[in-house]
Parts: C-alpha cells; structure tokens; sequence
C-alpha cells in the first residue's frame, strides 16, 4: 500500500501525469472519493499524457466517454456513481481487455468483471469521509486543501502497477 499526500489540484493532475506512463490495454484504475475530491481531476492529467483528444470531464450523466489517446489504446472514463451494481455497470458493455479504463465511484462494481485493478483511494482531510451521503458545502468543493491518497494493487496486474509506481518515487 502507498500512501501520499497531494498538495492542491495541479499537483492532482501532475500525479495522473505520473501514472500514464505504466498503464497499457487492460489496465483498470479503481478512483473512489467524495464529491469534489479531485477524481476527474487526476484522470484529466492521465489523459493530458497518453495524449488523449476531447475534453477529460466527468462522465456523471453519460456514465462513460471512450477518448482515442496517441498511444493507440483509447482510454475510458466511466462514472459510476449512479450505477447500483456490477451488473448496471457491466452492462455498458466496456471494452476491458482493449482499453485503459478508469473508474470512478467504482468501489463494489468492479470486482466482479476484472481480476485486478488498481485501486486510489482519494481523502479530503476538510472533506466528507468516502462513502459518505452528506453532500459537502460550496466551500469545501472549492477549497485547494491537501488529499491523503492510499493506493493499493488488487490482483497481479493491479500489484505490479503498485510496485512499478513505488518505485517512480
């Protein structure tokens, strides 16, 4: 497990960056964390370096937007916050094994249609706990505090993700 503190949302985005680089087809990476945590804004510097076209925004009300990168493998973006089930998200028919897929609010919906994934969780220290159904303020959607990101491989690819990671610095 690595655990590490991002100071602000450029330094979200430079961590993303950061990740690109490891990920290949059929990689998953799991984003959990409170409204406004700063999910999109990680997968928007992912997407920045594997050189994504389109816009990196929440997929909330379209649930997933595929973005062809210039690596050849597109990535997609999925938002699962209004899906109750790994089956509603199964469902949307991802191209798992062909794609760089990122899941927000994914927690207890992936486990069942990928064997490894690796897993960000993103804290607020201002914010509301994750899993919680209290919507947080304007005020703490806007503030620029540090997040406490806990990362953690699950299954093999998932944990040599992790490993390759620890050892970027």
């Amino acid at each position: 497990m690595i655990e590490l503190t991002i100071p602000d949302s450029d330094a979200m985005e430079a961590f993303g960056a950061r990740l690109a680089p490891l990920l290949r087809a059929g990689d998953v990476v799991l984003l959990n964390g409170e409204l406004g945590a700063g999910k999109t804004t990680m997968t928007r510097g992912l997407g920045a370096a594997l050189g994504a076209r389109g816009a990196i925004t929440s997929p909330t009300f379209v649930l997933a937007r595929e973005h062809p990168t210039a690596l050849g493998v597109p990535l997609v973006h999925v938002d699962a916050y209004r899906l109750g089930t790994a089956i509603e998200l199964d469902d949307l028919d991802l191209d798992w094994d062909h794609a760089i897929v990122v899941v927000e609010w994914g927690a207890g919906k992936v486990e069942g249609l990928v064997d490894s994934w690796l897993s960000i969780d993103i804290q607020r220290p201002q914010g509301t706990p994750i899993g919680s159904t209290t919507e947080p303020t304007a005020e703490q959607l806007a503030a620029e505090e540090p997040r406490r990101l806990t990362i953690e491989g699950v299954g093999g690819r998932g944990q040599e993700l992790e490993a390759r990671l620890l050892a970027t610095g």
